[in-house]
């Protein structure tokens, strides 16, 4: 559930809808939600200084109601 909220919050961002993907996975500390999105959309993802980012995390751990859950926005950009 957490994922697909996630999910349709960050479609309501961005330009390219259709690229945005969030995959779930666990490990002994919690879950963690992967957001990806179009390179043109990393930056509004982020928002400035990293706020759209931090208010995504404080809406998706307020509907986690107290489970540890970690949302990490990647950087799809191999040309580095």
């Amino acid at each position: 559930m957490l994922a697909e909220a996630l999910e349709h919050l960050v479609r309501g961002i961005v330009d390219n809808p259709d690229d945005v993907t969030v995959q779930a996975k666990s490990n002994r500390r919690g879950d963690i939600l992967e957001v990806r999105v179009h390179q043109e959309d990393l930056g509004r993802v982020i928002g400035r200084q990293g706020r759209t980012a931090r208010a995504l995390r404080t809406v998706v751990a307020a509907l986690a109601d107290g489970e540890a859950v970690r949302v990490d926005v990647v950087d799809t950009d191999h040309r580095r």
